[in-house]
């Protein structure tokens, strides 16, 4: 008989992550690297684990995630938006919850583009009279 999964897409920044919950004991595995060893901060793994922590499933699910992209903040973050996701396939009560955490927003903010004429995205060239 098949496993249960439930999957969920999350992005942040430039960071994209697949996520599947599998009932189990509450291990996180990143890209094939236990959450202790792949983030370089606790912070981080605390980001990770805050949606499971808010619907009190903390211990009763395996989150295996494959994440590209950006920066390991900005994994951590894409990680939870897809774990609140893909909890919400688990059931739909947890959603009152997830969102007044604002787990299941996607955060927007972006790097903004560089313009031509600037030295950056907004930084101007120095101006000189003469």
């Amino acid at each position: 008989m098949a496993q249960v999964q439930y999957y969920g897409t999350g992005r942040r920044k430039t960071s994209t992550a697949r996520v599947r919950l599998v009932p189990g004991s509450g291990k996180v595995i990143v890209n094939k690297h236990n959450a202790e060893d792949y983030f370089p901060y606790e912070t981080q793994l605390l980001i990770v684990k805050q949606p499971l922590v808010a619907t009190e499933t903390e211990g009763s699910y395996d989150v295996l995630v494959n994440v590209q992209g950006g920066g390991f903040t900005g994994q951590a973050g894409a990680i939870r938006h897809g774990v609140a996701r893909a909890l919400l396939e688990v059931d739909p009560d947890y959603r009152k919850t997830l969102k007044s955490e604002g787990f299941l927003t996607r955060d927007s903010r972006m790097k903004e583009r560089e313009k031509y004429g600037l030295r950056g995205a907004r930084r101007k060239p120095q101006f000189s009279k003469r």
